[in-house]
């Protein structure tokens, strides 16, 4: 299996019969060739042989796939170490923007991920054959990235564009082509990108970069499912705790592990709380499943079915298993009259791995009590949430597996456990389960660093650093972001100031006072499909006065999956997210607008929540945690870079006052976040 359909140097290429490079492509296509894919090969090869008569030395490559990600640009040339991406559109007459979109993906594709494009100019040109018009400007993107603007080429055209730039870059030099085709590719895809690869029947290793540490996604998920097959070998139960730094894959893993285990035949379930998650998730697997089978042999409501099999909301899983239980002597046990034991299973549920992600945002016992005395009319549950799913497992008779996803320092909302209550629950209800731990799961960010004291006297415990995801996926422009976000949270101003002096020519972070600044610097910014938004705080109340009221809950589907023409989508810039809607999702580029909700003192992070007509201090411990949590959430959501806006304030308005948010921008501004 070659990255191409056909590649040869120039003079090799012009020597040879045009039905032959056909048959070459023909031969190696994936799919079958319909009349109008052969017309614009034959089309794309004469255009190709005139253009490049004058040149000896190069290299052309038609259909090349971008490796994992599933694209093919339909001709590459390389030229004095030049690569120009040429995608055709034979026949048309004009110049539609999917199309120009889809050229500049590709080329900026390659500029971030494809190893050997880093240092290379590369040129985006689309041409419809049969168009009047074309470029009149040529220009360089104001990235300083050497990416060029897309260019806009009619059949007679693309001779004038690829010698003109040539001639600019005369001595840019000569180098091997051939080996520009098989050099390392290293993508880090969008979650949502990621998913739909994997739901393909990929796996994760074919999304991940090959030249990332030990502690990547491939081992991490490789190591996770030799714990299931030794913990189904000998007929034992086992638990999984993977840590990682925001961004850095966790969800990924986890639906990796489920979409194996498919595979393998033993059922596992991906249960998430993540409410906003699971519908962008499913919405965009389903969407793709529809794509690639086609809408007459794929309807959109079995495919939400099909994705539903796997990916399911965590409390809807627990609500199952809840109908099944009675309260008995303090404890809970099977009700007979609501359950029929299963010859294989018991009265467990089919699944024999279930992965909970962002496992430490589980209830608490009171959380959870308090749920079920109010909503169920079940009064006085004995179990906290990690406690009674760990018991849903326990049930089954033959072997078990829980894999927990941890993000460290991200509980947000009252009532989540964290991972305290799952150690607890092991160690007082389930002491024959083997735990297997990231090294990282006693640091202070999990647990207030309490696992070690909660462990020590069990027995069962296996450390291991390859459950440890310690580089960021999602910034893949600046590994160190989530370390620059942790010392600004923590008021370590040297330390953030001096990463992000590291980070700053690779992953931008603006600084401005203005929410039109604000979003023109996304517009400026995002190239191709990129996409943007607006990120608050939950307790942003009062930035109604620049139009924003996190009051109105926006259509999570369509803000992370539809484009600018859909006034829903985050490209249109008029609806915000919170931390809830966007944990464990991503945008390429965000614009955080920071309230009076957290304010930096000359005697440190100010919590405040707004109340009726004011803000009120919050003093408690957890209410601060979780505060600081929300905006770590929302520092480490873009992949290439954010702009902050830090509101003037108005003196006249009493809950907007300058002071509320001078202090904010005067901190950022002196880690040296670039103002605009």
């Amino acid at each position: 299996m070659e990255r191409y359909y056909y590649a040869d140097s120039f003079d090799e290429f012009k020597v040879k019969l045009n039905e032959q490079i056909l048959g070459e492509l023909t031969a190696n296509s994936e799919f079958d060739i319909d009349l109008n894919q052969r017309y614009a090969w034959e089309e794309e090869i004469t255009l190709m042989k005139s253009i490049l008569a004058e040149y000896s030395k190069g290299e052309i490559i038609f259909e090349y796939s971008i490796p994992r990600l599933g694209r093919r640009i339909d001709v590459i040339v390389i030229i004095h170490g030049i690569v120009f991406t040429l995608e055709f559109k034979a026949g048309n007459d004009s110049y539609e923007r999917l199309d120009l979109e889809q050229v500049w993906d590709y080329a900026l594709d390659l500029k971030n991920f494809h190893e050997d494009s880093h240092h290379r100019i590369i040129v985006p040109i689309l041409i419809a054959t049969k168009a009047k018009d074309y470029s009149e400007h040529i220009a360089i993107s104001h990235y300083d990235d050497m990416v060029y603007e897309p260019i806009c080429s009619n059949r007679d055209s693309l001779h004038f564009y690829i010698s003109n730039i040539l001639q600019r870059y005369a001595h840019f030099g000569e180098d091997d082509a051939r080996q520009w085709i098989y050099s390392r590719y290293s993508p880090t895809p969008n979650i949502i990108e990621a998913a739909s690869y994997m739901y393909s029947h990929h796996s994760v290793d074919d999304i991940t970069r090959s030249e990332a540490s030990a502690e990547n996604l491939t081992t991490t998920s490789q190591y996770v499912q030799e714990v299931i097959a030794q913990t189904k070998e000998n007929g034992e139960k086992a638990i999984c705790f993977v840590t990682g730094v925001p961004g850095a894959g966790k969800t990924l893993v986890g639906l990796d592990v489920a979409i194996e285990q498919f595979k393998k035949k033993d059922i596992a379930v991906y249960l998430s709380g993540n409410d906003p998650l699971v519908k962008v998730l499913t919405e965009a697997l389903a969407r793709d499943k529809v794509k690639q089978e086609g809408r007459d042999r794929c309807k959109k409501s079995d495919a939400v079915r099909s994705v539903k099999s796997f990916i399911q909301i965590i409390h809807h899983y627990r609500n199952n298993t809840l109908s099944k239980v009675k309260i008995a002597n303090d404890d809970i046990e099977i009700d007979p009259a609501k359950n029929i034991k299963h010859k294989d299973d018991g009265y467990a549920d089919v699944d024999h791995v279930a992965i909970f992600d962002e496992a430490q945002r589980a209830w608490t016992k009171e959380q959870l009590a308090s749920w079920l005395s109010r909503k169920k009319g079940m009064p006085d549950f004995p179990y906290s949430e990690p406690g009674f799913l760990i018991w849903s497992l326990n049930l089954r008779e033959d072997w078990a597996v829980i894999v927990c996803l941890v993000g460290g320092g991200q509980e947000i909302n009252t009532g989540e456990a964290g991972i305290t209550e799952w150690i607890k629950a092991l160690n007082e209800r389930f002491p024959h389960w083997k735990v297997y731990i990231s090294n990282n799961l006693t640091d202070k960010e999990y647990a207030e660093g309490k696992v070690e004291v909660l462990l020590k006297d069990n027995p069962n415990v296996t450390v291991s650093n390859k459950l440890h995801l310690a580089v960021s996926m999602r910034s893949f422009r600046a590994e160190k972001l989530s370390a620059f976000v942790h010392y600004l949270l923590e008021l370590d101003a040297d330390m953030a100031r001096s990463i992000y002096a590291e980070i700053k020519d690779r992953y931008p972070i603006a600084l401005t006072r203005s929410l039109e600044k604000g979003k023109q610097w996304l517009k400026d910014h995002a190239r191709g499909t990129e996409r943007f938004g607006m990120l608050v705080s939950s307790q942003a109340y009062r930035l109604r006065p620049l139009a924003i009221d996190v009051r109105v809950h926006p259509d999570t589907v369509h803000w992370f999956l539809d484009d600018e023409n859909d006034i829903r989508s985050s490209q249109f810039l008029e609806d915000v997210v919170t931390e809830f809607d966007i944990q464990g999702l991503e945008v390429d580029w965000s614009c955080l607008i920071w309230d009076g909700d957290f304010r930096h003192t000359r005697n440190g992070w100010q919590n405040n929540s707004f109340v009726g007509s004011r803000w009120n201090n919050i003093s408690k411990p957890e209410r601060k945690l979780y505060q600081k949590n929300a905006y770590r959430v929302l520092l480490t959501r873009a992949r290439q870079g954010m702009i902050i806006v830090v509101p003037e304030g108005n003196p006249e308005d009493k809950t907007r006052l300058p002071e509320f948010y001078d202090g904010t921008y005067h901190y950022l501004k002196g880690l040296g976040l670039e103002e605009i």
